[in-house]
């Protein structure tokens, strides 16, 4: 009997390895399960909310399971492609969004009232951009960008090359508008917009992933720091 159980376990740890080496977003739910527990340790939530985090971590971790299972299983049955094979993996890794938004709303609402008190302050800390600084970070963003992918030879002003042009001047918008407004849902919601427009250069293949992540590093970081070059400046002298 207490073989057999043992057996069952290995049966079962090998369907999770197997599940994290060949699909990547498992591999992806796992790391940001870790990254859940370190903030976990460091913002000391209650007791009752770490059980409702790990329960959805653990049910998106579920639905990932259930996914690969159907994947395999379809794969079996239909080698060759069918309509109803497609239905049925879509369907699947429908469940798996469908878990991972539930969870992505869950950690919203239980995480936001820790983390926002200190992404506020840390806006405050940056400080507040003037109209005439924005405008003069966007356009330094916009030189930087040519002048990066001249020095590499790649791609035109916005189009391809090294660094996405889009990634850049959405990322320089969305930290422009975080610090004005040192709202974090608005900066969220800034955030998400640059990160779809910079996922569109990905879908559209027009970049790669270094080159929009490069892009969205320049964006930000010449935003933060014109605003802390001018942050002691007089509005009127914006």
């Amino acid at each position: 009997m207490t073989h057999r159980f043992i057996d069952s376990v290995n049966f079962a740890i090998q369907g999770i390895l197997h599940a994290t080496r060949t699909q990547k977003h498992m591999r992806y739910h796992f790391c940001s399960a870790i990254l859940l527990l370190v903030a976990v340790l460091f913002l000391r939530i209650s007791a009752l909310e770490f059980t409702v985090l790990c329960l959805s971590v653990s049910f998106v971790l579920f639905a990932e399971m259930l996914n690969t299972a159907v994947e395999a299983i379809v794969d079996l049955v239909s080698p060759e492609y069918h309509p109803l094979a497609k239905v049925a993996k879509d369907v699947a890794a429908g469940g798996v969004l469908i878990a991972a938004f539930g969870a992505a709303v869950m950690g919203y609402s239980i995480l936001a009232q820790y983390i926002f008190p200190y992404y506020r302050r840390l806006l405050t800390m940056i400080g507040t951009p003037g109209e005439m600084s924005t405008l003069v970070s966007i356009l330094i963003v916009v030189i930087m960008v040519v002048i990066l992918k001249a020095m590499t030879g790649t791609g035109s002003s916005l189009h391809g090359g090294l660094p996405s042009g889009h990634a850049a001047v959405a990322f320089s918008i969305a930290t422009s508008v975080s610090l004005n407004t040192g709202d974090p849902v608005v900066s969220i919601l800034t955030v998400a917009l640059a990160v779809m427009v910079s996922h569109s250069r990905l879908l559209m293949r027009i970049h790669t992933m270094r080159e929009v992540i490069f892009g969205a590093m320049t964006g930000s970081a010449i935003t933060i720091i014109v605003t802390l070059l001018f942050r002691n400046i007089r509005p009127e002298q914006l």
